[in-house]
């Protein structure tokens, strides 16, 4: 695999964790905003038939005619499926429930595993002068996840503070290394962020001491805390940076932001 020369390629990163409830919505959504407000044009792929980083932006069911589903089986062209958001320089690509039927619709196809791979290369994104991509994964290592893995440069994985945490990582990083040997020898772990984490609470404090000596320099620095503006924005259709600036979720996510943008390669 090798991306096009034709034009410069945004960074590609795909947010997955098969588990659900572990903050990854929250963290495409609020990545997504910070990396915005950093001067960085910034498109969000909503890859999860849930569409909740849709609605999350704003998108009500009406404005979603065109989605990731048409996006990605080629039949609308970037200026089709990719939408403004109130958050100046940050764009997304809006899903439906039609999505959750790729996994049976797209198994007769050939290149099933890379047609997000080739959407995002095709040379009309150009028009769209992006530096980086992020691709909201469903909360399973289906076909859509793995079209997310085949596209990308690298995975953050969210990682919940809690009881087990570290338990469901392992087929996560199996399906990472089945990518990179198959389709993506490039794929990388960019990093593990730990997000609701309560540093009054032992367990959560245990979690990430368990998380960073098990996975090292993997780990960000950055953790998101356990926040209640950070529950609430998405319920307002806001990223925490707008809906509450000052909140602590908002400077974790802001924090995050800067972390990731000092690996820029």
């Amino acid at each position: 695999m090798s991306d096009s020369p034709l034009f410069a390629i945004p960074r590609i990163i795909a947010i997955a964790n098969q588990k659900g409830g572990v903050g990854k919505t929250t963290t495409a959504i609020n990545l997504g905003a910070a990396l915005a407000k950093s001067n960085r044009r910034v498109l969000l792929v909503d890859l999860d038939p849930q569409g909740n980083a849709s609605t999350g932006l704003g998108l009500s069911s009406a404005d979603r005619a065109v989605t990731t589903y048409e996006f990605l089986l080629g039949d609308a062209t970037p200026s089709d499926a990719i939408q403004s958001t109130n958050v100046e320089n940050l764009c997304i690509v809006p899903a439906t429930t039609d999505l959750s039927s790729a996994d049976i619709e797209l198994i007769a196809n050939e290149k099933r595993s890379f047609l997000l791979h080739d959407a995002l290369r095709q040379p009309s994104m150009e028009a769209f002068a992006l530096d980086y991509i992020l691709i909201d994964c469903p909360p399973s290592l289906n076909i859509l996840t793995v079209n997310a893995m085949v596209a990308a440069h690298s995975v953050v994985v969210p990682l919940q503070s809690e009881f087990f945490a570290l338990e469901g990582l392992s087929q996560l990083m199996l399906t990472v290394r089945e990518v990179r040997e198959t389709a993506n020898p490039r794929l990388r772990i960019e990093g593990v962020v730990i997000t609701m984490s309560d540093r009054r609470n032992n367990l959560s404090q245990q979690v990430e001491a368990d998380a960073r000596q098990t996975l090292g320099e993997m780990v960000f620095r950055t953790v998101i805390p356990r926040n209640v503006r950070l529950s609430e924005a998405p319920s307002f259709a806001m990223p925490v940076l707008d809906y509450d600036p000052a909140s602590t979720g908002s400077d974790a996510y802001k924090a995050l932001a800067t972390e990731l943008m000092s690996r820029e390669r």
